[in-house]
């Protein structure tokens, strides 16, 4: 059994130095952008000139720079696999999909009308956040808390898939259609399916395109392994630079609102805040309930629990607007999600020496020459023998 103190220093040596100060590198970049805001004021006019619809053209490279290296991270070439254990492994994607796409942004929807009944704008960044299931980071999260690779790696193919055709539809259900059947007043912010599937076809369809040809061709001339080792690790930086550029950018357009009203950034992380903990919990406690064992369990509460933060800032900019109250909210997200999972992290590393788990089947009924077998170290330590 690892000590506490070696768990902690496992969490922290398999987070690369930009992963683990995300939370800094995010921080800093919305004080350079409010500094900037304060410095260069005919920003935002300048910014217009070279606006497309509502996003701004730097924005927009912006924006799509961030969604690429996340989905040629992605392995399309699993989804074929769901099924591959049988009736366990639809039980598992099974109670993930209902966590993620049904529970989930329900969740959502009620915390924003809790804490942000009274601003309309930040309730509704906030609950496009909570429809962009994540697709990169919970990867991360996964690996470092030891979960199911190959699980998590399947559920990321879906979720990226899945979300072209739902996310639009999710978005006008649960801000246009529900709160209207609930007789919730949104104050004019009813948004038209069309406004959202145009957004997201555009900032999350082309890069969804790119990500896979690179892929698909990379791996097909130079291999899995050169494509892994070399190609993903000199393109995964884009995403961070991209999103720390998105973000100084946005607190540049809203600096004067931001620094009169500082306390509007803590009304909206309570809400993101109690989703990211909430969501995590139901996860790991349905992974109890059905007797998963402890990577599976894992797996399943980082993955619904985690969101797609690069997705819901660029809808959040091309429905709404750079300096709207839904971007800023948007902006938020990943100030809150890193630090929250990161400490959750440490909480299943723990969970995993204090409770008893079922043995995890290391060996799936059929073989993939790809598969990404935990070795045998973590074997030892689940207490079953390593797979040959």
């Amino acid at each position: 059994m690892r000590s506490r103190a070696a768990d902690e220093q496992l969490v922290l040596s398999r987070l690369s130095r930009l992963d683990r100060l995300l939370p800094l590198w995010i921080g800093l970049a919305m004080a350079g952008g409010l500094l900037l805001g304060t410095l260069v004021p005919s920003l935002n006019d300048g910014l217009e000139r070279l606006q497309i619809g509502t996003v701004s053209l730097p924005i927009a490279i912006g924006l799509l720079a961030m969604m690429y290296p996340v989905l040629a991270k992605v392995r399309y070439e699993d989804l074929g696999r769901m099924s591959d254990d049988g009736v366990g492994n639809w039980r598992f994607f099974g109670t993930s999909l209902f966590l993620s796409w049904i529970v989930g942004p329900a969740l959502m929807f009620a915390l924003a009308w809790i804490f942000l009944a009274d601003q309309p704008e930040y309730r509704t960044g906030v609950i496009v956040v909570g429809l962009a299931r994540c697709i990169a980071m919970v990867l991360v999260w996964n690996d470092i808390a030891l979960g199911d690779r190959e699980r998590a790696a399947i559920l990321v193919v879906f979720n990226a898939l899945f979300q072209v055709a739902a996310y639009a539809l999710l978005g006008y259900f649960y801000l246009t259609l529900l709160p209207g059947w609930l007789g919730f007043d949104t104050q004019g912010f009813d948004v038209g399916i069309w406004e959202i599937a145009r957004t997201v076809l555009v900032f999350l369809g082309i890069p969804l395109l790119a990500g896979y040809l690179t892929r698909v061709i990379g791996i097909r001339r130079r291999g899995r392994d050169w494509y892994e080792t070399s190609l993903i690790p000199r393109i995964a930086p884009i995403t961070l630079y991209a999103l720390l550029f998105t973000i100084v950018v946005l607190f540049a357009i809203q600096g004067e609102e931001i620094t009169s009203q500082p306390l509007d950034v803590a009304r909206i992380a309570l809400p993101l805040f109690a989703y990211f903990a909430l969501m995590w919990l139901l996860g790991f406690g349905a992974g109890r309930l059905l007797g998963f064992p402890y990577p599976q369990t894992a797996a399943l509460s980082f993955t619904v629990a985690s969101n797609d933060f690069e997705l819901a800032i660029a809808v959040a900019v091309g429905v709404f607007g750079a300096a709207s109250g839904q971007a800023l909210a948007g902006v938020v997200g990943p100030l809150i999600e890193v630090p929250v999972l990161v400490a959750l992290v440490y909480v299943a590393l723990w969970l995993r020496r204090r409770l008893a788990w079922p043995p995890y089947p290391l060996a799936p009924r059929r073989a993939h020459a790809h598969a990404v077998a935990p070795p045998a170290r973590e074997a030892a330590e689940q207490g079953t023998p390593a797979a040959p």
